[in-house]
């Protein structure tokens, strides 16, 4: 039997959220639908809302209930995610949020797009595309589950219930309502779960955390310490390559921002960990075979899975567990919405715009990503609804983002000129078969190679391979790279055999996006008046080339628009007269030979926009 107490307060909490979700969307500019406006909601993410939606960039229905899972079967040295998802953001924050955010990129792949071209770039958007569905997927797949226990909810009905509203929102407004939204989610969590832990802390039927019965603490046996270790690196720096954290960089006002909330949100991350680890303690110092749980004990997997809903459930009064379950639900279900606007968005952008359709309007694209968003939510609803093992897949994803994406948004933000397309192609491949030779017990794919340490009780490879994958990958992008070059370059290898177009054979029109200038400049090509721009960072917009200061480059404090505009002006009637002082020179010089300091600028010398 349905308990109506418990759908009225999912239903008043999903009203809550639905109608954030509205509000914001409305705060997008009327008639603007640029790409920047609804991917990046104009890069206008204040300081108070950015720091909660970079906080929620991890923080969601996922992590809680993963948290407190962790801290129930095998303790709180085994919790990783909190730490290991905090790091990603302070070394995200560190290496990447600041180059990412000057060159006004609008997703994760334009880099990669920009260095490796068009077509490499859609190749590298597949682990990243089904790192963010099964993602979702899984989320919505947790939440039909808690639902259709605790309060005897069909699980069908709540996972498209909470996949149709946070589509609905997503539709109508783009990344304003994915980051108000993400405001009353972390409330939702906060509030809801330290509600809760008195009321289940104190229940007669918990024992001491204290007692030497109750470990909660955990402990790593020696031959899993290179496991325990390749965990926590996966965590770390393959928690950077994800366009859910890159959502949140680029739309902050300012690179420094983008920074400081990086910085933030990780603090946030560890914050928000404390109620649910506690909750596992909790769970952990109960004998849940005294309390009106009537379902196998021990716990099987499929409970502990679940073991926070069941605290809140059996553990604290009706009108606390209801209201804390409302708001846990509301925010595992607002916390899918992100993952479906990233799929989306580098979809609609990445491979529509970038490999089929470069000459796309802005409406057009805009109208792609809809239907995009769409689509991406019908996949992620199907997949929580028929596929078993949605976790096995969303680790193994995001495995593959780890050893593959990571080395190769490394070299590209930081390392640019020491890789090019086949050292990308080879890493990519080599990459993507260690990993996939290493199996995956989850979902039953099994090891082609056992590595030193390998358990054949368990199924595990306890040697750290998804880190030497990493770093073979890395290696092989910068080998293959120079080597290529060097052949390429030295004449042991004709042009016409440079199938990518990237060391010798590149078209005249192209040109690679450049190291930012000091001026602070948005990057573009000056080949000529009917030069064709090359690479994402220049094709997100006629306003991002041809003379828009970088936001990202300018003070905290924003300058008037008159201001702004009379500064534009100047620096543009400066480039000019420049430019028509050089070839009034040059032709007084008879050819140009007479007057070197006056040399018209070309695409080498200057690849600034005026």
């Amino acid at each position: 039997m349905i308990n109506i107490a418990g759908v009225v307060s999912i239903v008043l909490f999903y009203l809550l959220i639905l109608v954030v979700g509205i509000w914001a969307g409305r705060k997008k500019q009327s008639g603007n639908d640029s790409e920047e406006e609804v991917m990046l909601a104009g890069r206008s993410i204040g300081l108070f809302v950015g720091i909660f939606t970079m906080t929620a960039t991890w923080v969601g229905g996922g992590y809680i209930n993963g948290t407190a899972e962790a801290i129930y079967t095998s303790g709180l040295v085994w919790c990783q995610a909190p730490f290991g998802y905090a790091l990603s953001l302070v070394f995200g924050g560190i290496f990447f949020a600041n180059p990412m955010r000057k060159q006004g990129y609008i997703t994760m792949l334009d880099p990669l797009q920009d260095s490796f071209g068009e077509r490499m770039g859609g190749l590298l958007f597949l682990p990243a595309l089904c790192g963010e569905v099964f993602w979702a997927a899984g989320i919505l797949a947790a939440l039909g589950a808690t639902l259709s226990v605790i309060i005897d909810m069909d699980h069908r009905t709540s996972v498209i219930l909470s996949s149709g509203i946070a589509i609905f929102y997503t539709l109508f407004g783009g990344l304003y309502s994915v980051a108000y939204t993400d405001v009353i989610q972390l409330f939702c969590i906060f509030i809801g779960l330290w509600m809760c832990i008195p009321f289940a802390w104190t229940n007669d039927h918990v024992r001491s955390l204290s007692d030497m019965d109750v470990d909660w603490i955990g402990h790593v046996e020696p031959k899993q310490r290179w496991f325990y270790i390749d965990y926590g690196l996966l965590l770390v720096f393959g928690g950077i390559p994800w366009q859910v954290y890159f959502q949140r960089v680029l739309s902050s006002k300012t690179a420094g921002r983008a920074q400081l909330l990086s910085y933030v949100a990780a603090a946030g991350c560890i914050l928000m960990a404390i109620p649910p680890v506690l909750i596992g303690a909790i769970a952990k110092a109960t004998p849940w075979n005294e309390t009106d749980y009537k379902g196998p004990y021990p716990l099987t997997v499929d409970q502990t899975s679940m073991i926070l809903p069941m605290v809140l459930q059996y553990l604290t009064p009706d009108f606390v567990s209801f209201f804390g379950l409302g708001a846990v639900s509301a925010a595992v279900m607002s916390s899918a919405d992100s993952s479906v606007l990233s799929a989306a968005s580098m979809f609609a952008r990445n491979v529509y715009k970038l490999i089929f359709r470069q000459k796309a309007s802005e409406m057009e694209i805009i109208w792609v990503m809809r239907v995009a968003i769409i689509i991406v939510g019908i996949l992620a609803t199907i997949m929580a609804l028929t596929i078993p093992s949605i976790y096995g897949l969303w680790s193994m994803c995001s495995d593959l983002v780890y050893v593959i994406l990571f080395p190769q948004l490394l070299m590209v933000v930081h390392f640019k000129k020491h890789c090019n397309t086949y050292g990308s192609l080879a890493a990519y491949i080599i990459a993507l078969f260690i990993r996939l030779s290493g199996g995956e017990a989850i979902l039953g794919l099994p090891a082609l190679i056992h590595y030193p340490g390998y358990d054949e009780e368990t199924n595990t490879q306890l040697f750290p391979f998804r880190t030497m994958a990493m770093l073979i990958s890395l290696i092989t992008l910068v080998f293959v790279s120079w080597w290529t070059k060097m052949m390429f370059e030295s004449g042991k290898l004709p042009p016409s055999y440079d199938y990518f177009r990237c060391v010798v054979n590149i078209p005249e029109d192209v040109q690679r996006v450049g190291d930012p200038s000091e001026a602070g400049e948005q990057l573009s090509v000056m080949a000529g008046p009917l030069a064709r721009s090359y690479g994402a960072a220049t094709m997100a917009g006629k306003d991002e080339r041809n003379g828009r200061i970088n936001p990202a480059l300018e003070s905290d404090d924003d300058l008037p628009v008159a201001e702004a505009r009379r500064l534009n002006q100047q620096t543009a009637q400066t480039q000019v007269q420049k430019m028509l002082d050089s070839a009034t020179g040059k032709a007084g010089g008879g050819g140009g030979g007479q007057r070197e300091g006056m040399a018209m600028p070309n695409a080498e010398q200057d690849n600034t926009a005026f």
